[in-house]
């Protein structure tokens, strides 16, 4: 099983970018899909992008799509989650969450266990 944990969140203008990271640690990184999540103040948490445990497919949440990518790294177990084209509404606690088994989904109950988050904050 794999341990996760999140890095990059920040403050950003409108219109700007952050790079959020996803470090794995265990073993069989490319067994388990990632997933990215967030919640967004006063809203309950949504899955915004996923990525197969190959690499080869991905999926993101229609009010992202075209904005945000989603990436990883076998040789460093690591996901990426580039946020582009930023909105103050997509301010939020960012999540990353190993999934249960290499498909992708946006669903919380096909993701465990989670990091901890980290904060994404759009504002001029």
């Amino acid at each position: 099983q794999l341990q996760v944990a999140e890095s990059g969140g920040g403050l950003v203008q409108p219109g700007g970018s952050l790079t959020l990271s996803c470090a794995a640690s265990g073993r069989h990184f490319d067994r388990y899909a990632i997933g990215w999540f967030r919640q967004r103040p006063g809203k309950a948490r949504e899955g915004i992008a996923c990525i197969t445990g190959n690499g080869a497919s991905t999926n993101l949440k229609d009010s992202v799509r075209g904005r945000f990518g989603i990436s990883r790294d076998t040789a460093s177990n690591t996901a990426v989650l580039q946020l582009n084209r930023l909105k103050p509404e997509d301010t939020g606690l960012y999540y990353c969450a190993a999934g249960v088994g290499p498909y992708c989904s946006l669903l919380e109950v096909d993701f465990r266990p989670w990091g901890q988050g980290t904060q994404v904050t759009v504002s001029s």
